[in-house]
């Protein structure tokens, strides 16, 4: 049987921008998707801190140390620029392999550079 958990979390980074003509998915900056472990087009859960709002979505690639979380397409609806967000990617693991797991957490500062990660 496998389980759901947890993979990676990149924790209370800041909305960059709401592009509402764009189509779908969250662009995260490159450099946050790599130390959190979350792939190109990896599907996401994103939980607003603002307004309670949780969407899943996919993820794109922003330019490597630009700092951008942007929501886009239909997802701009729920987040206006400088909301805070939590973006999780989960993934099915084997009895096993949840003895050793340990979710990678991204910590980020208020231009969404990061600060730790842990994991």
């Amino acid at each position: 049987m496998y389980r759901t958990l947890l993979l990676a979390k990149i924790h209370n980074c800041k909305l960059t921008a709401a592009n509402l003509e764009y189509v779908g998915s969250i662009s995260i900056d490159q450099n946050l998707l790599e130390a959190a472990g979350i792939v190109v087009h990896e599907q996401v859960q994103v939980v607003n801190l603002a307004n309670g709002e949780r969407l899943i979505t996919y993820v794109i690639p922003a330019p490597p140390g630009s700092g951008a979380v942007e929501l886009n397409g239909a997802a701009a609806r729920l987040g206006m620029t400088g909301d805070r967000v939590i973006v999780m990617s989960y993934g099915q693991l084997t009895p096993e392999e949840i003895k050793t797991h340990s979710p990678k957490v991204v910590f980020v500062d208020e231009k969404n550079r990061i600060l730790e990660v842990r994991g």
